[in-house]
C-alpha cells in the first residue's frame, strides 16, 4: 500500500512540473540552470530613524523637496520646527539659520559632512547653496546619535548638515541633467549637472549654475494711517558656482571624496526701507573657494577611521557710497583663509556599545582694509571622545569635548586662551516592545567664542570679551506607526526644551562710541511638535501630510531694573508652524505650503513701536513628469505668497508680494 501511495506521488508531482510551462523540457528549472544577476548599485543614503533618536532630528531628502516644489535650501529648512530664518528679503537677500532662538553663530552648518565656517561673523549664508544638487538636509539640535562625526559638530549648539547627491549611472557610463528656472522680478537660473563612469571603481561629476534677478519687488510702504505703493530698489543678484567631485571605491582601502567648489556673486542691498528716502547704493561682493576631500575606511570588523582635510578661501568686499563718509565712499574689502584637518576613530567591540574618538585642528586668518586691523591668526584644537549604548528599545549617547584656542595678531591686544570641556548625554527608551512609542531626554553644554567682528571691529570690537555659553536641555515623546488601515505611515514628535545663554555678547552704547560686551543672559522655554502622514486613497492618488508648530518664550534675564526686563528677545516669535499638503497622482502633482509666524519685535523692549506684526503665508506648486525615450523631463511651476501679503521678516526689510516661478527640468 506505501509503495502504491508513493508511486501515485512521484507521477502526480511529474505531471505538474511537465505540466507547469514545459519547466522540464525546457530545462529553465532552478535546478538544471541558474542564471547571474546584474549588480545592483545601493546610492540612496540611509534615512535615518528620527523617532529612534535620543535628541531632535528633522530631515527632507531629494524626494520630499520634488514632492513639496522648494527650490531654495532656505525654504526647505523653514519646514523645520524650532528654526528662525533671518531673511533680508528677495532673491539675493542674505539668509541665516538660528536654532531656538541661540542665534546663527551658534548653529555649524556642514556640506557633505565637513563645516563650513566664517570667523568674521559667525554667521553663514545659506542662500549661497543650490538644492539642485542635494540629496538630504538634515538639523539635528543638541548632540546627534550619530558619534561618528567631526570635533566641530560636536563643538555646536545645532547642525544643518547638507549632503549632495552621489552619481547613479544604471546600466550607462554618464548622466546628464540640465535645468531652467525663471520667474518674477527677472529671476532666471540655469544650471546642469553632469556625471561620468572611469572605469568600475571611480566616478566624477560637475554641477554649475548661473543665477541673475532684478529683483526690484513692488511693496507697500505703511506709515500710521499712511499708505503708499512703492518698489525695492538696489536688490539686483548676479551669482555662480560651480562644484567638481570625484569619488573612488577602493574597496578594502576604503572611500575617499575630493570636492572642489566656487561661488562667485555680485548683489545690492537695497538697506531698510525709509521715508522720502528710497535711493540704496550699498553693494557686496562675494568670492568663496574651497576644496575638501573625506576618506572613510572600516578595518576589520570593528574599527572605522575618518579622515577630512580642508582649505577654504573667502573674499568679500563691501561699498557703500554716501555722504556721511569722508570722500563719499566707504570701501571696505575683508579676506579670510582656513585650513582644516579632522581625523576620527570608531570602534564597535559588540553590537549593543561602540567609542568614538575624533580630533580637529584649524587655523583661521582675517585680512583687511579697515584701519588698525589687527590681522589676526587663531589656532582652535577641538577633541571629542563619545560613547553609545543601542539595543532595540535603549540607546544611551555620552560625549566630552576638549578645546583650545590660541590667537594671535600682528598690532594691538589680543585674547586671553581659552580652555574648556563641554559634556553631553542623550538617551531615548522604547516603553513598550511592541509599539513605537519612545522617551527621550538630553543634555549638552556648548559655547561659542567671539567672532573676528567681535574682539577687532574698528572701535567696537572687544579683545577682553568671554565666550557666550549656551545650556540646552530636552524632554521629548515620540511615536511611529500604522494606526488605521487608511493610513500609509504617521510619525509624530513632541520636544519640551529649556535653553539658558550667559555672557551674550551684545553691542552697549555709550556717550562716545558703542562696544561689544558681555552684557546678557537669556532664559529660552519652548514646545516643538512634528506631525507626518502618508495615505494612499487608490492606486492612482496618495496625499502627504506634515505639520510643525513651536512656541517659544526667550526672554531677557540679564538685569531687572531695565525696561526690557523678561520682555522677548527680538526676532523671535512666541508661535509659529508650518503646514504641507500634497497630492500624487500619475497625471500630475501638488503641493500646497503654509507658514505661519507670530508677532516679533526689533529692538529688546516689546513696545508697539518696535513689533513686527505676524504674518501667514502661502505657496502651491504643480509638476508632472513625462518619459521621453531614455530621458525624463519634468516640468513644474509655483506661486509663492498666494495671498500677496505684505510683510516683513526684518523690520524695514520688506518681502515680495505675489510671484511665480517655472522650471523645466531634462535628465538622460
Amino acid at each position: 500500500m506505501l509503495n502504491k501511495q508513493v508511486k501515485v506521488s512521484f507521477w502526480a508531482g511529474l505531471f505538474c512540473l511537465v505540466s507547469n510551462n514545459g519547466l522540464i523540457a525546457q530545462q529553465d528549472s532552478l535546478v538544471l540552470r541558474h542564471r547571474n544577476l546584474n549588480e545592483v548599485e545601493v546610492v540612496e543614503k540611509v534615512r535615518p530613524a528620527v523617532t529612534r533618536e535620543g535628541t531632535p532630528v528633522q530631515m527632507l531628502n531629494k524626494s520630499d523637496m520634488l514632492r513639496l516644489g522648494v527650490h531654495e535650501l532656505s525654504e526647505a529648512v523653514k519646514r523645520f520646527s524650532g528654526v528662525t530664518i533671518k531673511d533680508y528679503g528677495g532673491v539675493g537677500g542674505l539668509k541665516t539659520v538660528s536654532v531656538r532662538s541661540l542665534g546663527a553663530q551658534h548653529t555649524a552648518i556642514s556640506y557633505d559632512g565637513i563645516t563650513i565656517s566664517d570667523a568674521q561673523s559667525g554667521q553663514v549664508d545659506i542662500s549661497r547653496f543650490s538644492l539642485d544638487n542635494v540629496e538630504q538636509v538634515l538639523l539635528s539640535i543638541g548632540q546627534a546619535d550619530d558619534i561618528f562625526q567631526t570635533a566641530r559638530i560636536y563643538a555646536s549648539a545645532g547642525a544643518l548638515q547638507i549632503e549632495t547627491s552621489h552619481p547613479l549611472f544604471d546600466d550607462k557610463k554618464y548622466t546628464l541633467e540640465g535645468q531652467l528656472k525663471a520667474g518674477s522680478f527677472g529671476y532666471f537660473n540655469p544650471s546642469f549637472r553632469y556625471g561620468q563612469k572611469v572605469g568600475s571603481k571611480v566616478a566624477v561629476t560637475m554641477h554649475g549654475d548661473w543665477l541673475t534677478a532684478d529683483g526690484d519687488y513692488p511693496f507697500t510702504l505703511v506709515n500710521g494711517t499712511l499708505r503708499e505703493e512703492q518698489k525695492r530698489l538696489n536688490s539686483d543678484i548676479n551669482s555662480w558656482r560651480g562644484e567638481a567631485n570625484v569619488y573612488a571605491d577602493l574597496q578594502h582601502a576604503g572611500r575617499l571624496q575630493v570636492k572642489a567648489y566656487y561661488f562667485d556673486s555680485e548683489r545690492g542691498l537695497p538697506g531698510s526701507v525709509s521715508l522720502y528716502n528710497p535711493q540704496a547704493r550699498e553693494r557686496l561682493w562675494d568670492r568663496n573657494f574651497f576644496t575638501q576631500t573625506r576618506y572613510e575606511n572600516k578595518i576589520g570588523a570593528y574599527v572605522s577611521v575618518k579622515g577630512l582635510l580642508k582649505f577654504n578661501h573667502a573674499y568679500n568686499r563691501y561699498l557703500d557710497i554716501n555722504n556721511k563718509y569722508a570722500g563719499g565712499r566707504q570701501d571696505d574689502r575683508y579676506t579670510q583663509k582656513e585650513y582644516y584637518a579632522s581625523g576620527a576613530l570608531k570602534y564597535v567591540p559588540a553590537d549593543v556599545l561602540s567609542f568614538s574618538f575624533a580630533s580637529d585642528f584649524f587655523v583661521n586668518t582675517l585680512d583687511a582694509t579697515i584701519p588698525e586691523s589687527p590681522y589676526p591668526t587663531r589656532y582652535t584644537s577641538l577633541s571629542v571622545l563619545a560613547a553609545q549604548y543601542q539595543n532595540a528599545r535603549i540607546t544611551l549617547t555620552g560625549s566630552l569635548l576638549g578645546t583650545y584656542i590660541t590667537e594671535r595678531v600682528k598690532t594691538g591686544d589680543r585674547p586671553a586662551d581659552r580652555k574648556r570641556i563641554s559634556p553631553a548625554l542623550s538617551g531615548s527608551w522604547r516603553i513598550w516592545e511592541e509599539k513605537n512609542v519612545r522617551v527621550r531626554a538630553s543634555f549638552k553644554d556648548i559655547f561659542r567664542v567671539p567672532t573676528f567682528n567681535d574682539l577687532y571691529y574698528l572701535r567696537v570690537g572687544n579683545t577682553g570679551l568671554r565666550p557666550e555659553r549656551a545650556t540646552q536641555y530636552n524632554v521629548g515623546l515620540t511615536w511611529s506607526g500604522k494606526p488605521f488601515s487608511a493610513l500609509d505611515y504617521l510619525r509624530f514628535s513632541a520636544d519640551g526644551y529649556y535653553n539658558r545663554v550667559s555672557d551674550k555678547i551684545v553691542v552697549i552704547p555709550s556717550l562716545s562710541f558703542a562696544r561689544m560686551m558681555n552684557f546678557g543672559e537669556v532664559s529660552i522655554k519652548g514646545l516643538d511638535l512634528n506631525m507626518e502622514a502618508g495615505m494612499p486613497v487608490s492606486n492612482k492618488l496618495s496625499f502627504q501630510l506634515a505639520g510643525t508648530y513651536t512656541w517659544q518664550k526667550a526672554v531677557d534675564i540679564t538685569d531687572p531694573a531695565k525696561k526690557n526686563y523678561k520682555h522677548q528677545i527680538p526676532y523671535t516669535p512666541e508661535h509659529s508652524g508650518t503646514a504641507s499638503l500634497t497630492a500624487e497622482t500619475p497625471w500630475i502633482n501638488v503641493g500646497y505650503m503654509l507658514t505661519a509666524v507670530g508677532n516679533r519685535y526689533a529692538l529688546p523692549q516689546n513696545i508697539r513701536e518696535n513689533r513686527i506684526d505676524g504674518y501667514i503665508e502661502q505657496g502651491i506648486s504643480a509638476n508632472r513628469t513625462f518619459k521621453l525615450g531614455k530621458a525624463s523631463l519634468r516640468l513644474q511651476g509655483e506661486i509663492i505668497n498666494l495671498g500677496d501679503i505684505n510683510y516683513e521678516v526684518i523690520k524695514y526689510y520688506p518681502m515680495p508680494g505675489r510671484s511665480f516661478r517655472v522650471s523645466l527640468k531634462i535628465n538622460y
